[in-house]
């Protein structure tokens, strides 16, 4: 164990992180960048106390649930994790489960983006943000428990009746195929979690689809460039697909755009004026 590189590092990772990247008030005035060891310690599920004498340079070595949980909390990268461990004189264990917890930069972009549907999946295809205009043409996510918000569990288990396609989109069978693939990667990069472990298992006892798809074994995931969507108010909407890779996080941001002038893009200024509002249902 390497104590005194062992406190550079982490004192070096704790203050290039700002309160806001981990959800926390930035709170009164700071003397120091970054998070203050109090919080770091609370992120981690350690004592201040240990932290500190970690950052002195003077404290026993952390044991492995230890440096997991510091590297979730000061958000390492897969090599800074896999250096994390080297310090503490442990052999680097496989990456924590996906995370699903998404920098406040990227929820930015997506509301800044009013004309696009926007919104970022996990690694296991959870829908963990989204613009209100990703809401009113798909669902409204926020009125679901974070359980139901993942695209394959209702791409492959509902809620759509069936022979019913989920959002009625037009390229349901590629979807159904890349997000096998794209789970079957991610199975392979978290081995042993059990978050991943027991959607694949749901999916494979509750879908005969989803089951035939585990078993070709594929792993090459295809990108849809434009799809069409049969939204319940509006109609028709084809859009163009753009997904961009958040590689330091394992997540995707997708963003689909109507051509302008289009009756699809006139479709979408109508979502935004009305929302994730249900004009076809009587009141």
């Amino acid at each position: 164990m390497d104590r005194a590189e062992l406190a550079t590092f982490l004192r070096g990772r704790r203050e290039r992180i700002s309160p806001a990247d981990v959800g926390l008030p930035a709170g009164q005035r700071r003397r120091t960048p970054g998070l203050r060891r109090e919080e770091v310690a609370q992120l981690a599920y350690i004592s201040t106390e240990y932290y500190t004498r970690l950052e002195q340079a003077r404290g026993p070595r952390p044991s492995r649930e230890v440096v997991g949980g510091l590297a979730r909390a000061l958000r390492l990268s897969d090599a800074e994790r896999n250096y994390l461990h080297q310090l503490a004189g442990l052999p680097p264990g496989p990456p924590p489960g996906p995370p699903r917890e998404v920098r406040p930069s990227v929820q930015l972009m997506l509301d800044r983006l009013p004309q696009a549907a926007a919104f970022v999946t996990s690694a296991t295809l959870e829908v963990i943000a989204w613009n209100a205009l990703a809401a009113a043409l798909m669902e409204d996510w926020s009125a679901l428990p974070p359980r139901e918000r993942n695209l394959a569990r209702r791409a492959f288990l509902g809620p759509q009746a069936p022979g019913e396609r989920l959002y009625g989109v037009s390229d349901a069978d590629e979807f159904a195929r890349s997000a096998t693939a794209r789970l079957r990667v991610t199975a392979a990069r978290y081995p042993g979690d059990p978050g991943v472990t027991a959607l694949i298992e749901e999916l494979a006892a509750g879908s005969p689809e989803f089951a035939e798809l585990w078993a070709a074994g594929d792993v090459q995931t295809t990108r849809t460039l434009r799809k069409s969507f049969q939204h319940p108010v509006v109609g028709l909407v084809t859009v163009n697909c753009d997904a961009l890779d958040l590689t330091d996080q394992d997540q995707q941001v997708v963003v689909y755009t109507p051509d302008p002038g289009s009756p699809s893009d006139e479709a979408l200024r109508l979502l935004s004026v009305i929302g994730t509002q249900r004009m076809d249902v009587p009141t």
